[in-house]
């Protein structure tokens, strides 16, 4: 296998395929399930919103990958500083099958200068989620300064994050590799957690961009699945155009 297709490989196995559209039908989403499972490299994941949870599981059980996990978004996208909410919105997610949660952390609290209310939504999502993995959304964009990325960050990892993720997608600024090295810097520093690159990932190599950083910074097999995501809506064709 040559060097690009090798990487157009790796980057399928890493892709969480998303459809957040406020107005995606049960139809759109079991195309996208349909997609997902059509190819000889399996993306990691597909992330809906929690109400189309149920057909995505059942979509993609039918079409033969049990193995592609069903991601979804809770405190999405406004990062509410609720934190009940957020429990209830994860444990009803979890209860209609999804089996990875996409948490955004209430970040404008948090620059309002609510340094506990962050901590405690991640903890009591994680307590709910148990061994299922936690993915905590910082909106790196959104908070610009990188030292406060960096903080954000270790606050997310502190209370119990098993990744911290760059973006919504759905605010004017999405992943950005500087925002990705101080994200990445901080797991290096913290411990043992994954990174996802999600808002604004739409050709291979803006994918690629973020696994060389990754390697870089984590080492060059740290990028598997169950530490490195991408997450993308317009991805999958391009990479297995490449395969």
């Amino acid at each position: 296998m040559s060097a690009d297709r090798a990487l157009a490989a790796r980057l399928l196995a890493l892709l969480d395929l998303t459809n957040l559209d406020e107005d995606a039908s049960p139809a759109a989403i079991e195309q996208l399930c349909g997609d997902a499972a059509s190819g000889p490299v399996l993306p990691a994941a597909v992330c809906v919103y929690p109400e189309h949870v149920t057909t995505a599981r059942r979509e993609l059980d039918a079409a033969g990958a049990p193995a592609v996990a069903v991601a979804t978004v809770v405190n999405f996208p406004d990062g509410a500083d609720d934190a009940g909410r957020a429990v209830r919105e994860t444990r009803r997610a979890l209860a209609a099958g999804a089996g990875e949660i996409d948490l955004v952390f209430p970040w404008r609290a948090y620059v309002g200068g609510d340094r506990d209310g962050g901590r405690e939504m991640v903890q009591r999502c994680k307590e709910t989620c148990g061994a299922r993995p936690l993915k905590v959304i910082i909106e790196s964009g959104e908070l610009g300064d990188l030292l406060l990325v960096r903080e954000v960050s270790a606050v997310a990892l502190a209370a119990g994050a098993d990744f911290i993720k760059t973006s919504t997608g759905k605010m004017r600024s999405g992943a950005t590799p500087e925002a990705a090295r101080a994200m990445l810097e901080t797991i290096r520093t913290h411990g043992r957690a994954g990174f996802k690159a999600s808002g604004g990932i739409r050709t291979l190599a803006d994918a690629a961009r973020y696994l060389e950083l990754a390697g870089e910074i984590m080492g060059k097999d740290w990028a598997t699945p169950a530490r490195f995501r991408i997450g993308a809506s317009s991805l999958l064709q391009e990479l297995r155009a490449a395969v």
